[in-house]
């Protein structure tokens, strides 16, 4: 499972002209579920995102998470990130999860999310959405579990 957070000042996904889900200050994080990955990976990315620090404290150093700044999560599948990118030039999904199980992973992830912090937006899995952001620093990590 590979999760791409972005520390954002804010961020919204759109679906056919709708707003799906925002966020003021918080993380936007793109989320890649693999073939191999199970409940247990889920929870342990999951942890990472909640207690990963990289907001800043009062000496500006990344030493806050995203629970003690009390920012917003926008969750958004992210298919894309599951590619292997080292060979040739095009991109290989051999290491995606299926649809089905994907699909499974990622309501997981995000009913887990919601039931551990109050401030959960998402978009939609599979559906086409478009993204606005402000990318704050920017700060962005590719995590993970």
């Amino acid at each position: 499972m590979r999760g791409l957070i972005q520390r954002v000042s804010s961020a919204k996904v759109r679906i056919n002209g709708r707003e799906a889900g925002a966020i003021q200050h918080g993380l936007l994080l793109l989320l890649a579920i693999q073939k191999e990955d199970t409940e247990i990976v889920a929870d342990r990315l999951l942890e990472k995102v909640l207690t990963y620090r990289v907001f800043s404290d009062n000496q500006d150093k990344m030493n806050l998470n995203l629970q003690q700044v009390e920012g917003g999560l926008l969750v958004v599948s992210q298919f894309t990130l599951a590619a292997d990118t080292r060979k040739g030039l095009r991109p290989s999904f051999s290491s995606a999860a299926t649809p089905a199980h994907a699909e499974v992973l990622y309501d997981y992830f995000v009913n887990r999310a919601q039931t551990r912090y109050a401030q959960v937006a998402t978009g939609e899995f599979a559906a086409n959405m478009q993204i606005e952001l402000i990318n704050d620093g920017p700060v962005t990590f590719l995590l993970e579990a």
